[in-house]
């Protein structure tokens, strides 16, 4: 058993729907080391005090995340691109107040993309000493 990510950040944002209108809707997300978590709002007015939020969350895992890009600033808002390792976009925006979700996205994606290398490198070290020596280090 997993021990849970360590939250990052908590707020709402708005997500396009992929159907035919592609209207924007509010989403609460939660930010973790791990990956952003999508909540649907079950009713209210999308606000986080007045609504109620499923349970039951979408994942965008940053394992399987790619990058963030096409960031936008329009009329106080910011509009951004994830981009999945499928191919897959997923467009959201944002008030473009305070810091930006897409800063943080993209900061948290680089941070997990990071340790996965320093631990695949760890892992390729350990591999090769237990193999015994290379001979590079060895006096003639």
């Amino acid at each position: 058993m997993s021990l849970p990510a360590k939250v990052m950040r908590d707020g709402l944002l708005e997500k396009r729907s992929s159907g035919l209108l592609q209207l924007w809707k509010k989403k609460r997300c939660v930010l973790t080391e791990d990956g952003l978590r999508l909540h649907n709002c079950k009713g209210g007015n999308g606000d986080a005090t007045g609504s109620v939020w499923s349970s039951k969350a979408k994942e965008l895992r940053f394992e399987r995340m790619v990058t963030v890009d096409s960031v936008e600033y329009k009329r106080g808002l910011v509009y951004f691109t994830v981009v999945m390792a499928t191919g897959k976009e997923i467009d959201f925006r944002c008030p473009q107040d305070g810091t930006a979700w897409n800063a943080e996205i993209a900061l948290a994606l680089v941070r997990f993309k990071n340790l996965q290398a320093v631990k695949t490198g760890r892992n390729r070290h350990l591999s090769t000493a237990h193999l015994g020596s290379t001979g590079e280090d060895e006096e003639l």
